[in-house]
């Protein structure tokens, strides 16, 4: 057999089980998880956190990433990266790796803290608020110096 079909006989010895469905995928997100371990251990450190394992056919293994600049970091070690998972059964015939930037969907915002006015910035909103000509203005500068705490 060629290296092509011997690889493609190691990734899909899963889905030629028998059983239902569900086991079949069951199984078949086990053993992406494996690989996904396999593949995270040989990425060196600092590039790990964002990447993911997406698929590895024909000896051509695809990496996801949620930046460009981790993107290019890992092409750029690619070759690093290959030799050590060559020592690997189930990613021995690798030769090309193509890294894909996918950003993250939803990136969770800190809520704003509202920093209390401090006893000299009330003091100088009341001392501008002295000094101001215009009637509306000023009523709006005493009101935020009253909005001090202690």
């Amino acid at each position: 057999m060629s290296k092509k079909n011997d690889q493609k006989m190691i990734f899909s010895t899963v889905s030629s089980s028998s059983g239902t469905t569900l086991k079949q995928l069951v199984a078949k997100a086990g053993m992406h998880l494996e690989a996904e371990q396999i593949v995270l251990a040989a990425i060196p450190e600092g590039l790990t956190e964002g990447t993911r394992f997406v698929a590895c056919q024909d000896g051509e293994l695809v990496l996801s990433t949620d930046t460009a600049s981790k993107a290019t970091r890992l092409r750029f070690r690619q070759h690093e990266i290959m030799e050590a998972l060559r020592e690997n059964e189930l990613f021995r015939f690798v030769w090309k790796v193509r890294v894909k930037v996918a950003p993250a969907r939803y990136k969770a915002r800190k809520k704003a803290e509202k920093v209390p006015l401090s006893k000299e910035n009330a003091r100088l909103l009341a001392e501008e608020a002295g000094h101001t000509k215009d009637k509306a203005l000023r009523e709006v500068l005493e009101k935020l110096a009253s909005h001090v705490r202690d």
